[in-house]
């Protein structure tokens, strides 16, 4: 697994600790990779869904119909998505 995806899961199991004075959670490595796994690739799904909306916009500008007001209101929202808290909430982390 990735070291920085360690390095979040033993920040959360901290975090956690300091806010359930008494929890003590031991989670095996396999189970921690198997869930980086899940995270990870839902974000790669969403990615790929923000990935067709701009292949449409390379599509119509290379065939010739140019870059038009679709297109840049396609770039515009993926533009937004990218930059405000959608992944955010598609996890329903508040900000």
């Amino acid at each position: 697994m990735n070291e920085r995806i360690y390095e979040l899961f033993e920040q959360a199991l901290k975090e956690f600790k300091q806010e359930h004075e008494y929890a003590t959670y031991i989670v095996p490595d396999p189970i921690k990779e198997k869930f980086a796994e899940l995270i990870v690739r839902e974000c790669a799904k969403l990615n790929r869904t923000q990935s067709y909306e701009l292949s449409g916009v390379v599509v119509d500008t290379e065939d010739g119909h140019g870059f038009d007001s679709v297109c840049l209101n396609t770039v515009k929202r993926v533009e937004q998505y990218l930059a405000g808290n959608d992944l955010l909430k598609h996890f329903g982390v508040e900000e």
